[in-house]
């Protein structure tokens, strides 16, 4: 932000970086946040496409109200379709609904919670931000060939010199990888 000006419109990042308040910086600015979803060995919950989650018979739970979450993000809780708002004659094998309760969901109603959650990851706009991202460590790995790590230099100023022609090969490298990557989605629309 710092050397832009303006806080950058999309994010990439990889999985480490799934967090909800991740995608609202995003979403807060009119971008998205490039992010595999990590589901840290959690099955992963059905929605609809707004959000809405599903119980384990495909149906549109039922909103109820909302509070703060103890994460610090407000969240909604959602309960089994069947019973509420009024209950239904059909039945359901869960487990919960014997003891009359159903399901219950609480989800994160913040932007960048819903964006987690609801971001079409085969998309174009997706493709092209995270593949910035692994450009950025493709560039990486080549300042670390060409030497940036441990210069064989010994003054100051060698040292500065050496790292400013570096960059400017690996910035010259990316420019040309952008430029082509650029051509390509234009040709695709």
């Amino acid at each position: 932000m710092a050397v832009l000006g303006f806080f950058p419109t999309h994010i990439a990042a990889d999985a480490a970086f799934d967090a909800w308040y991740t995608y609202e910086t995003a979403v807060r600015h009119g971008g998205i946040a490039a992010i595999p979803l990590n589901q840290h060995d959690y099955p992963l919950s059905e929605r609809d496409t707004d959000g809405v989650p599903l119980c384990p018979k495909a149906l549109r739970m039922h909103p109820t109200y909302q509070f703060a979450h103890t994460h610090g993000y407000r969240a909604q809780r959602y309960f089994c379709p069947l019973l509420f708002p009024e209950a239904t004659e059909q039945i359901c094998d869960h487990a919960q609904f014997a003891k009359q309760k159903g399901c219950v969901k609480d989800i994160n109603i913040e932007l960048g919670g819903l964006m987690r959650v609801t971001l079409d990851r085969s998309s174009p706009l997706y493709k092209t931000v995270y593949t910035q991202r692994t450009l950025t460590e493709r560039i990486n790995s080549q300042a670390k060939a060409l030497g940036i790590e441990r210069p064989h230099v010994r003054n100051g100023r060698s040292v500065r010199n050496l790292k400013t022609l570096i960059y400017l090969i690996i910035n010259v490298r990316a420019l040309e990888c952008a430029k082509s990557i650029n051509r390509r989605l234009l040709f695709l629309n």
